[in-house]
């Protein structure tokens, strides 16, 4: 991707993810989050030229709820956009902010995606998006059987559940490492089997266990064109590049015709372009959207371009873990935090952090050059960033 100028970001901020923040309302928690990500870069609001602004506002039903936030963000007269794609409305501000400052447009942009979903309703939200009868296999969301049920068909049932198993434990692990993640159990290995029986079914072999959080919680990220971030930052996270796919013919419907998934599609092109042959001897970290584990062990394949069934090995042998050979999601992932309008942003955020060296407890112990993150929505929907330590 050709760009007018080099983008780095500079400053990262998050709240604390919790299933109800009752002790803040929506402009509390998101302050919580802007005034983190800029005490990192050492700016203050005056700094920043333009605010990008996401969530679901479907999901708490406020209307333009960045015109309320403007007393929680600090943004009153500054240029602000309000974008929504789903699920993928985190990565899709990234994006939009990179673009912003590489235009040459501005120099200093701030990013921040939320949601509050305790003050909401998701499944109804989603589920008065669709036809209720063309559209009917869709409204369920990420709350869907279909990887586990494909899984178990390919590699069968006692080897597909241990390793959806052991992917969910790992990410409890490094969630365990972050103070800041939602769902923090102190999972063990040996109850992955009780957890597999006990826990309450969902769809399927879908259980609780497996699924993904609701949670409230904000994420703010600063991009900052070349000039200022060497100027503002020691070790700022450069923006390679990124791809959005929207294929909704790949969304089968009536029968089991062939098929490219977005996000083999997505990598397949981004790798491509930015001369990556082997991305898992040349990506150090991947914080993945990954709404369950059953999806999340599926996705290695898809994102990575493995074939048969070097992903459930890679689980197997605990290349995912932090101090493994590819570390996937070092924050915990989705299946830990879930705000859905910043659950993406925190993808790119958290990939930026390990680049930077900012992520604290759950920082990866090498050295990090290279981080990829993604965004998942809507039917199918894929974004992904590509981030790196050194610019050419």
């Amino acid at each position: 991707m050709k760009k007018n100028r080099n983008v780095g970001i500079i400053g990262v901020g998050q709240s604390v993810y919790s299933s109800h923040r009752e002790e803040v309302n929506q402009p509390e928690m998101i302050h919580e989050a802007v005034a983190e990500a800029l005490n990192q870069a050492g700016l203050t609001i005056s700094d920043v030229d333009c605010i990008v602004h996401g969530n679901m506002e479907l999901f708490e039903m406020v209307h333009q709820p960045d015109l309320w936030h403007t007393i929680g963000i600090g943004s009153f007269g500054k240029e602000t956009l309000r974008v929504t794609t789903g699920g993928t409305t985190g990565a899709t501000i990234a994006c939009v902010a990179d673009n912003l400052v590489a235009s040459g447009l501005h120099d200093i942009v701030l990013a921040v995606g939320f949601e509050k979903l305790q003050e909401g309703h998701t499944t109804g939200g989603i589920t008065n998006m669709a036809d209720p009868l063309w559209a009917r296999q869709l409204q369920t969301g990420a709350l869907t059987g279909m990887t586990a049920a494909d899984m178990i068909s390919e590699f069968g049932e006692e080897r597909a559940k241990k390793v959806s198993m052991k992917y969910r434990i790992i990410m409890d692990k490094h969630a365990m490492r972050n103070e800041k993640a939602h769902r923090r159990l102190g999972l063990e290995f040996d109850q992955g089997e009780d957890l597999s029986k006990n826990s309450p079914p969902l769809v399927g072999e879908l259980r609780m266990i497996h699924m993904c959080s609701q949670s409230d919680g904000a994420c703010a990220v600063i991009f900052a064109s070349e000039e200022k971030a060497k100027k503002l930052c020691k070790n700022p996270a450069w923006i390679k590049d990124h791809i959005t796919a929207h294929r909704e013919e790949m969304f089968v419907m009536f029968g089991d015709a062939p098929y490219i998934t977005t996000h083999r599609y997505a990598a397949k092109k981004l790798f491509e372009r930015n001369g990556i042959k082997n991305p898992k001897k040349e990506i150090d970290v991947f914080e993945m959207y990954d709404p369950s584990s059953w999806w999340g062990t599926d996705w290695l394949r898809e994102f990575l371009l493995l074939e048969g069934d070097e992903h459930l090995k890679m689980v197997e042998n605990d290349d995912i873990t932090i101090e493994g050979a590819f570390p996937i999601n070092p924050s915990g992932g989705v299946i830990a935090s879930n705000p859905i309008g910043a659950t993406a942003l925190v993808r790119v955020a958290e990939a930026a952090m390990q680049i930077m060296g900012t992520a604290g407890k759950h920082q990866i112990p090498r050295q990090v050059n290279r981080a990829l993150a993604s965004g998942f929505g809507g039917t199918m929907w894929t974004v992904l960033m590509l981030l790196e330590r050194n610019i050419i």
